[in-house]
């Protein structure tokens, strides 16, 4: 389906007049919260923007943002990056480095625009803070992130994740991290059926639909990963905008 295809289906819908950000008591209504247990929790609003607005955002930010498909090293091999990336960042902060690489930061002002989103996620999430934005842009099934945590030592030991999500929607997988000692005693002595319900319990998917926001809080990054998979049947552009708070002194929190 092209990406024109997709906005009339989207249109046809009727969900067109989806309330704005700003409508605080819509979005009260539809946040999910997911506890996931020992501090680490996800809140999902799956109308977080109005379609057209959405839409307004998505082609802004597809025109309009320099894009880059970087090289980088996963398990000591170089590889392209299987999506698109840039990022943006208040003046000041240390340098983000992820599989040996080092982007650019751009500024908030250099495009204007991410100014507003970055104040409409302020407004649906109250006493929330970021000063970073990661953009991802998959171009079609073929555009991936694979199984990770966001723990860099930049973000603190909790980081809260702001996700949002413009375009093709795409399913988004948690698992919990593998404990190696306790994995191995509790298999040698559950019985199977437990086990495979324990599994099920240690798994979470969620579809990112256009305008939506998914938010990581708590230990989510230290005792989960999440991914974003090859959807070999997908055509469409999706562009996901990531937002962090970064420590000034990442070392001073040590």
């Amino acid at each position: 389906m092209s990406l024109r295809k997709l906005k009339v289906a989207v249109t046809v819908v009727g969900e067109a007049t989806n309330p704005s950000p700003n409508n605080e008591n819509e979005n009260k209504a539809k946040r999910q919260t997911v506890v996931l247990g020992n501090g680490s929790e996800v809140v999902f609003m799956p109308r977080f923007v109005s379609f057209d607005q959405a839409w307004t955002w998505f082609d802004y930010l597809n025109t309009h943002i320099p894009w880059t498909r970087p090289t980088i090293r996963v398990f000591g091999r170089s590889c392209l990056q299987p999506r698109d990336t840039c990022y943006v960042a208040s003046p000041g902060l240390p340098q983000l480095v992820y599989s040996g690489y080092q982007p650019h930061a751009y500024s908030w002002d250099d495009h204007p625009p991410l100014k507003q989103i970055l104040e409409a996620v302020h407004k649906a999430l109250p006493g929330s803070s970021f000063n970073s934005l990661l953009l991802n842009r998959y171009k079609g099934g073929n555009d991936y992130v694979g199984w990770h945590s966001d723990d860099e030592k930049l973000y603190g030991s909790t980081p809260e994740i702001a996700s949002l999500t413009l375009g093709c929607e795409r399913e988004f997988f948690l698992k919990k991290k593998p404990s190696k000692t306790c994995q191995e005693s509790r298999d040698d002595q559950e019985p199977k059926s437990k086990r495979l319900k324990r599994n099920h319990a240690d798994q979470h998917s969620f579809t990112l639909k256009h305008g939506s926001l998914l938010v990581m809080r708590g230990y989510t990054q230290r005792d989960w990963m999440h991914s974003v998979p090859k959807r070999t049947k997908v055509e469409a552009t999706r562009i996901n905008l990531t937002f962090r708070w970064v420590l000034e002194d990442p070392d001073a929190m040590s």
